[in-house]
């Protein structure tokens, strides 16, 4: 359940801020808090958005505009992403497109009413500036308030600051994505395009859940 629970915390927040390009820096570390604080309070209040649908219009135009789908797209795939031909390439990079807009969708964003967060300290790393944040979630009247601390791992990517990376402890979300795809081509020996096959249908099947909770039946 705790771990189910972490998981939720860590889709919401990457909805905001989930090769590298050549144009790709670290930013300063008063800009990286600059823009840690100011967005995450455009999420809080876009999650506060009554209408269902609009919200997910709004959380999809926030997730499209700050995070580096490229970066991340490419990196969860590792070894694989040099063996892939051209079309390979092009066919994956939409499916995750796909993937990233209707994962956090799956998840009940009820409980973002209780909560709040704190940007602590940043610092550059690696090519990459990281910003630490305290996440206080209310999870019931017996249990309370509880704190979690985040990492978010930016960078500038064509005079844009964009998110690469979430860690939450020791984990990286992006690091546990390439071991789950891994995971899964491994299990389809090295087949490209039969990975290909059930990530669509994967995918498919998550939009098909979220057309029904707007009340819209899927084409």
């Amino acid at each position: 359940m705790k771990s189910n629970f972490f998981l939720r915390v860590i889709i919401v927040l990457l909805a905001v801020w989930t090769a590298v390009p050549a144009q790709a820096a670290a930013v300063s570390p008063a800009q990286a808090r600059e823009w840690a604080e100011k967005n995450g309070r455009l999420l809080l209040e876009t999650f506060r958005e009554p209408d269902l649908r609009t919200r997910y219009r709004k959380l999809d135009d926030l997730f499209l505009r700050f995070v580096d789908l490229d970066y991340v797209s490419q990196f969860v795939m590792g070894r694989h992403w040099r063996r892939m031909t051209p079309q390979q390439r092009q066919t994956y990079l939409g499916v995750f497109k796909r993937y990233a807009l209707a994962s956090y969708k799956s998840f009940p964003l009820d409980f973002v009413d209780g909560l709040t967060y704190t940007v602590g300290n940043a610092f550059e790393e690696n090519g990459f500036t990281v910003v630490s944040a305290t996440v206080s979630v209310m999870l019931d009247a017996e249990t309370g308030r509880q704190d979690f601390l985040l990492q978010f791992r930016l960078h500038e990517n064509n005079g844009q600051i964009q998110l690469v990376d979430i860690k939450f402890a020791e984990s990286s979300l992006i690091l546990s994505f390439r071991s789950k795809f891994n995971a899964q081509i491994a299990e389809l020996d090295g087949e490209i395009d039969w990975f290909l096959e059930d990530f669509e249908l994967s995918v498919a099947a998550l939009e098909q859940g979220n057309l029904r909770k707007l009340g819209t039946d899927a084409d």
